[in-house]
This record gives structure tokens, sequence and C-alpha cells, in this order.
């Protein structure tokens, strides 16, 4: 049995001890390789959840519930509205913190309904390295991580997930669209909309993983490196729709996509590595 095979091993057993679960259904490829596998050892005690907020495009949340239905997911929509809390549009380091805790405490007031011990997320080991305050949130309402846990990197999840037929296992990584703002930068519900019809504009040219940055009237493309060529041949029509969008200069990121490119202002000690 090498590595991997032991990870989802262990896996398995944290899902059984845990009795019962909600799980917190994004359709990515870490929420849904825990779903599946909390559905095979838990069986009908499994609720899936998707939460629906001005912080996801529409299309996301659809093909969530379409992914939950094809896979034959017992199925919730909770919707959240952190929009509307002024400490989470203000966009402090700590928004993160905010909105899991509306997200998390509205979950585990679904699993109190259905009767059902444990909330989970598909937080995954990786995540561990990154400045996450979101997960300070979850353990604080006792939410638990299993592929984290069983120590399962996000490569193996894709991995498990492509051996078992998953149509997430390459999915590209997605996170709410609010990490798209510099710190500080007030989020609308008009900026929001901006940068979903950006990065859906991208994603119809054929582009991969990729963000968009939101710094006020300027758009700042993160892509993977192999696609940088690509969006320099293609810069004249990017350029122009983003303008109808509402960008007054775009720019490309050289660098290249990263997760959290708008931790990287912050010091150390607010990302809490520091002594």
């Amino acid at each position: 049995m090498n590595s991997m095979e032991k990870k989802l091993v262990d896996l398995k057993e944290i899902l059984a001890g845990c009795g019962s679960a909600l799980v917190a259904f994004s359709g990515g490829a870490d929420s849904t390789f825990l779903a599946v596998m909390a559905g095979e050892v838990l069986g009908e005690r499994v609720l899936a959840v998707t939460a629906s907020s001005a912080t996801y495009p529409d299309h996301e949340v659809a093909a969530a519930l379409d992914l939950a239905a094809k896979l034959g997911l017992r199925h919730l929509t909770v919707y959240t509205e952190e929009l509307d809390n002024e400490d989470f549009a203000a966009n402090p380091p700590e928004r993160c913190y905010i909105c899991k805790s509306e997200l998390f405490g509205k979950l585990a007031d679904v699993a109190r309904e259905h009767g059902l011990a444990f909330v989970l997320d598909g937080a995954n080991f990786d995540d561990l390295s990154d400045f996450r305050p979101g997960s300070r949130a979850g353990r604080e309402l006792g939410v638990r991580s299993p592929l984290q846990e069983a120590g399962l990197t996000k490569a193996e999840i894709r991995e498990l997930s492509r051996s078992l037929g998953l149509p997430t296992w390459d999915k590209p990584s997605f996170a709410c669209l609010a990490s798209r703002f510099p710190y500080g930068e007030r989020i609308t519900r008009k900026k929001l909309a901006m940068v979903g019809e950006a990065e859906n504009y991208l994603h119809r040219l054929g582009f991969g993983q990729l963000r968009v940055r939101h710094h006020g009237n300027l758009a700042r493309i993160e892509l993977i490196p192999a696609e940088l060529a690509k969006a320099i041949a293609l810069a004249g029509d990017i350029v122009a729709r983003l303008k109808t969008i509402g960008y007054k200069y775009v720019t490309l990121d050289l660098q290249g996509y990263r997760t959290g490119s708008m931790n990287e202002v912050l010091d150390t000690a607010t990302l809490g590595l520091g002594p």
C-alpha cells in the first residue's frame, strides 16, 4: 500500500467515525471528492449543501447543483448575505473569517435541523501553508476538514478523483470573487459582477486556471505561464472586451497565476508566520 492509498484508508476511517455529516459542497475538486467519499462510507447519513451568494457567480452555483444531481447526492442550497455585513464589505485582511463565520454558522444550523453530527469542509493538506483566516472560523464552530486530517494534498485528491472517474478531477481551483480585491478596497455587487464577467470571457477564450484581480479601474490578469503568449496574441480583443465591462486599464501579470496573490502585501505577523 503506497502513501496515497494509506491516506485514502485513513480518510474512510475518519468519515466512518463521524457517523453522519453535512458536506459543504462547492462543486470543486476537493468538496466533490469529499462528498462522494462521505456518501460511499456513510450513505444516506450525508447531506451536501451548496452556498449561494453575490460573491459566487451564478454559473458556479448552477454547475454545483447539476453535478450534485448527476452524482446522486442528497443536496440543499443555502443563501448567505455576507455582502450586507459592513465588516465584510470593507474588505479587511480578516474578510474570509467574517464570511466563513456566517457560512459555517448557517451550515451548522442545517446540520442540526437534519440531525447530522458534523459539518465537513473540503480543505486539504496544502491549505495549511496559505493564509486562510476562514479556517479559524471553522475551528471555532467545530467544522472538520477530513481531507486535511488524512494528509491528502491537492495533487493526490485530483489523482484519486481521476481514478474514480469524477469530472472535477482537473477542474481549475476557484475561490470566491471577493478574493480578487486588494484589502481595504470596498467590495460591491457591481465590482463583483465586473470580475465575474471578465473571468467568464477569458474562460470562453479557452484559458484555464486564471484570476482577474480588481484594482479600481485596472484589471490585473493572472494566467498560468504557458498561456501568457496566447494572451499577448489576443491582447487587442481582451483589452477591448474588458473595457466594455468597465475597466480603464488592462494588464497581464508576468508572474502568472498563484493562489493568494493579494496576501503578498501582508506582513508575516498578519499571516501568522512571524514570531
